[in-house]
Parts: C-alpha cells; sequence; structure tokens
C-alpha cells in the first residue's frame, strides 16, 4: 500500500504546472483530458512529482463555489505539504532566486532545518532538510 497522490485546488493548470516544474523541479508525469467540469468547460488529469519520488501532487483546478473557496485555504491556514530534501541550502537558495515565496526565515528544529513557502495558490508548505 502507499500514497500515490495528493491534490491541490488551483485556479489555473498552465501556472500551476510552471510553478511546480520551473520554480520548485517537479517533473510532469501527466497533462490529460478528463470529463468536464459541472460548469461543462474541459477538464485536465494533471499530475507533477518531485524526481524519483513515489507519491505526486494532482493539480486541480476549482470546479464550483466551494472549491474556488478552497483555493489557497486547502488546509485551513496550517502547513500541509511537506517537501524533503537532501540539500536544504541549495535548494532554499534555488528556490529563492526562482521567485518561491518563503514566509519566514529558514530555521532548525529537533527533526531538522525548515523554511514555510506558499505555492501558486497560497498553501503553506515546509522546505525540509537534514538537521
Amino acid at each position: 500500500m502507499q500514497l500515490s497522490l495528493v491534490s491541490v485546488v488551483v485556479d489555473d493548470y498552465d501556472e500551476a504546472i510552471s510553478f511546480f516544474t520551473s520554480l520548485l523541479g517537479f517533473e510532469l508525469i501527466a497533462d490529460e483530458p478528463s470529463l468536464k467540469s459541472r460548469d461543462g468547460s474541459p477538464k485536465r488529469w494533471v499530475v507533477v512529482r518531485p524526481p524519483g519520488a513515489a507519491t505526486g501532487v494532482l493539480i486541480a483546478r476549482a470546479d464550483g463555489p466551494e472549491e474556488v473557496a478552497a483555493v489557497g485555504n486547502q488546509t485551513g491556514g496550517r502547513v500541509g505539504f511537506f517537501l524533503e530534501v537532501d540539500d536544504f541550502d541549495a535548494t532554499y537558495a534555488r528556490m529563492s532566486t526562482a521567485g518561491v515565496r518563503f514566509v519566514g526565515m529558514p530555521r532548525s528544529e529537533p527533526y531538522g532545518r525548515v523554511a514555510v513557502f506558499l505555492d501558486i495558490a497560497g498553501n503553506k508548505w515546509d522546505l525540509l532538510g537534514p538537521a
């Protein structure tokens, strides 16, 4: 058994693909047509994931008022996603230079180095590295 996907609700597929692939360095695994959304507009099955990872992110364009309201607030303002890296300092520098918005300075915790950043929708993620 494994966790294969987590979903991130966004406003726009292409902007989210660009964020995850260009800024975070994820790979685009799938981008295929899917069933139409509630309002009849085209829907897509879009999956990105970090290189070598088993778990990916399903990019889901908001469909309907409840989903639109969840964009950027999927976890009620808490950090809800965690990106673990081997070289924290290099990854933090690369992401910062690429334009990823960090909401605080990196800090050391008992479980490792951490810095909180926002994804394309405004959800909070932890960038995590070894202690």
